[in-house]
């Protein structure tokens, strides 16, 4: 598959998860409305696709979420197989990212130090 059909296919994934997140479809109690899907990579051959979630609650929380997320890969990909229609649907894998709060955390020291005239 070329590759702006994986990254496609990558963003497709991402929101049809997140809008899974936000409406509640997934019922495990370890996964918040505060979780966010930053990206999806998605394998050449289709295998697999890594799901990267973050959340700005804290670590400990936003690692119940992954393992929650972990826990309805199943139900998820069944429900995403059925939607997104494809021969081979990929194996979900869910990584928790820190991203977000290291953005958070950059601008924040920046914020400081335009604060002490630096």
């Amino acid at each position: 598959m070329g590759e702006f059909r994986l990254i496609r296919l990558g963003e497709q994934i991402r929101e049809e998860i997140a809008s899974m997140i936000l409406s509640e479809q997934i019922k495990d109690p370890r996964v918040s409305t505060f979780l966010n899907i930053n990206r999806v990579e998605v394998s050449r051959d289709l295998s697999y696709a890594k799901v990267y979630v973050s959340s700005f609650m804290t670590d400990k929380s936003t690692e119940k979420g992954v393992k929650g997320l972990e826990s309805a890969a199943g139900f998820i990909q069944t429900l995403l197989s059925k939607k997104l229609r494809l021969r081979q649907f990929p194996r979900l894998t869910f990584i928790a990212d820190a991203s977000i709060k290291e953005g958070m955390d950059m601008v924040r020291k920046l914020n400081e130090l335009e604060q002490q005239g630096l």
